[in-house]
């Protein structure tokens, strides 16, 4: 690491730890507050400045704040009160933003779900979360609801007529320890589970974030990703902070990505890994037309070394930032921007305000180069699972000796001496294989490291088959695995691969492993 460039937010400590800058954690612990503050402070320092648009055009901080009070007066006239769940079904559209802060100001909660999301799973989110009404949402939705569903053309056109008219009366406001948003998340079980995020846990870890990645004014933040997902949510709080422009992107052709960031002047995108692959792909195909975005943030899954060199050629002087995080806590670690070339293996430093622990399988911290479970304390972990006491309790546990809650992310890896992490896989990507431990993440890097192949997962032994790879690419099978042979131990080869015409993404946009699963056995 070059000298001078270390942050003073944290300290490593021996036992697998990072302990806190107190100053620093005392400074963030005081900024809890309600989400719609962050709108507030923003409009408040720059009215007229742009904070969304869409393909229908921009509304200003002052016009979001004006429909977050209607949008609120709006929920009170239909008997929604504070705690109540309201469920958004919505494509991404401007809309979403004044309705969050909206929500926020009458003390809602907010429950966001994917438009692509099929009647399976929308029966058990309406079971539940038992919402007071829905918005928006396609005919699956419409068919399983009990509660009143609103179209946003219909709703929206109420609203304005709010906005026009006078201040409707506040509720009390919402205290930071109320719930703020339930984030449905996929896992271990059947059924989605909903993350329980108040408003301070909310707050603190966008405020947190935004210390590290700086969005400032004159950024425009194109989003692409769903308002589902946590990392297209927090990207409104984040533009917010910086008082930047965020840019609602919609689902159209990957082929115009590049005149969508050109357009809008982009210069932050957040991504996952086939976002980035993609336009990758399409800078090499038109060279000299990619847009002058200055950072790239990436999360979701690992970020193939192959795929940041490829944004960093196709888009020079762009950071390419790695970050790890579960919806859990939000964001645990984030790379500086100012060093993304430094310890390219490592997913960063903790967040300010934020406590990291590597434990063995015993409980205990493990010095610094030993693989344990990534255990977070701090005030972005968030107040565990919704109505699901039993499992709140396995992953959100009380430390006797500080009182503090610990999140067990179930994930592995480590810190080195620094306190860096590195992020080795997830509980179900550990395996052992011929006496040899290792993990689907490093198998899938070597893979993105081979010329010619654009995607790659790997499926543990188990069920039936032994361990094996699918590509999406251009090699033949046999290829494929006499590259990786020169770059793994033979132990990590894989005994099976299969050539996909494309890859199954789920709506986030992460390999879907029952899909590939699916593909695998199929193939001759």
């Amino acid at each position: 690491m070059r000298p001078g460039c270390r942050r003073k937010f944290l300290s490593p400590a021996r036992g697998g730890r990072l302990e806190l800058n107190s100053s620093i954690s005392t400074a963030y612990t005081l900024r809890s507050r309600l989400i719609h503050e962050m709108l507030d402070e923003a409009a408040a320092a720059d009215p007229d400045g742009v904070s969304v648009r869409d393909a229908r055009g921009p509304w200003s901080y002052r016009r979001v704040v004006e429909l977050s009070h209607a949008f609120a007066a709006w929920l009170a006239s239909k008997g929604v009160e504070p705690g109540d769940r309201i469920i958004v079904q919505l494509p991404n559209a401007r809309e979403t933003v004044p309705i969050i802060y909206g929500a926020s100001r009458l003390g809602a909660v907010f429950v966001p779900l994917n438009p692509g999301m099929k009647a399976y799973h929308l029966r058990s989110v309406l079971e539940d979360s038992e919402p007071k009404l829905v918005i928006g949402g396609g005919k699956a939705l419409q068919e399983t609801a009990d509660v009143p569903v609103h179209g946003i053309d219909d709703l929206w056109s109420e609203v304005a007529a709010f906005a026009g008219g006078p201040a409707p009366d506040q509720p009390a406001e919402a205290r930071p320890e109320d719930v703020a948003v339930l984030m449905y998340t996929s896992g271990s079980t059947a059924a989605p589970k909903a993350v329980v995020c108040p408003h301070a846990q909310v707050t603190f870890a966008a405020s947190a974030i935004n210390a590290v990645l700086g969005y400032r004014p004159g950024d425009v933040v194109f989003c692409r990703s769903p308002m589902s997902f946590d990392y297209g949510l927090y990207q409104i709080f984040l533009s917010a902070l910086g008082h930047a422009e965020l840019v609602m992107a919609g689902d159209g052709p990957d082929l115009a990505l590049l005149s969508q960031l050109q357009e809008c002047g982009a210069t932050v995108v957040p991504i996952v890994p086939s976002l980035g692959a993609m336009l990758t792909t399409l800078g090499r195909r038109a060279p000299g037309s990619a847009p002058a975005v200055r950072m790239f943030t990436s999360t979701g899954a690992a970020l193939p070394a192959a795929t940041i060199e490829g944004l960093r050629e196709c888009f020079p002087g762009a950071r390419v930032v790695r970050m790890y995080g579960v919806t859990e806590c939000k964001r645990v670690t984030i790379m500086e921007p100012e060093l993304d070339r430094e310890r390219p293996d490592s997913v960063g430093r903790p967040l300010p305000g934020i406590q990291v622990l590597i434990l063995g399988d015993d409980g205990s911290p493990l010095p610094a180069g030993e693989t344990g479970e990534i255990v977070v304390a701090g005030p972005n972990v968030m107040a565990g699972y919704w109505r699901a006491p039993e499992l709140t309790a396995r992953v959100y546990r009380r430390d006797e000796a500080t009182g503090e809650t610990r999140l067990h992310t179930g994930d592995y890896g480590f810190l080195d001496e620094d306190g860096y992490l590195y992020f080795e896989g997830r509980r179900d990507d550990m395996f052992k294989r011929k006496g040899t431990r290792m993990s689907t993440t490093e198998i899938e890097a070597a893979a993105m490291d081979i010329p010619g192949i654009r995607a790659a997962a790997v499926l543990p032994p188990g069920d039936g088959h032994d361990l094996a790879i699918l590509v999406e690419g251009d090699l033949a099978p046999h290829a494929v695995l006499r590259e990786l042979a020169q770059r793994l131990e033979p132990a990590k080869v894989p005994a099976v691969c299969r050539v996909l015409p494309f890859f199954p993404l789920t709506l986030n946009g992460k390999n879907e492993r029952k899909e590939l699963v699916r593909f695998l056995d199929e193939s001759p």
